[in-house]
């Protein structure tokens, strides 16, 4: 495990995000808000963690928005920033009722 849940709020406390355009292209045409991203990244948990990920390890985060949608958030930590990758909501046909485990 190369980082937690409390670099990934320190990098928010700094305000050291770095958004790609493909997390803001997912975004906007999944009507997700920044703040439902910063909320997801502030009060989540890591659930998966993808240490091979290039150019940085990256995580996927559950959380949830304040209308309790939960949102899947995948991001990576390099030094002090964090990069938003995407975002998603997960599909109950992919995931487990509590949406942190992978239907096989």
């Amino acid at each position: 495990m190369a980082f937690n849940m409390n670099d990934i709020k320190e990098a928010l406390e700094k305000d050291n995000i770095q958004w790609s355009g493909h997390i803001l292209t997912r975004m906007q045409q999944r009507g997700i808000k920044i703040k439902d991203i910063i909320d997801v990244l502030s009060n989540g948990e890591i659930i998966e963690y993808y240490e091979d990920d290039y150019p940085y390890p990256s995580c996927l985060v559950l959380g949830s928005t304040d209308d309790n949608k939960n949102i899947h958030v995948v991001c990576a930590l390099e030094k002090e920033n964090i990069w938003m990758i995407t975002a998603y909501y997960p599909a109950k046909s992919e995931w487990s009722d509590d949406f942190k485990t992978r239907r096989r």
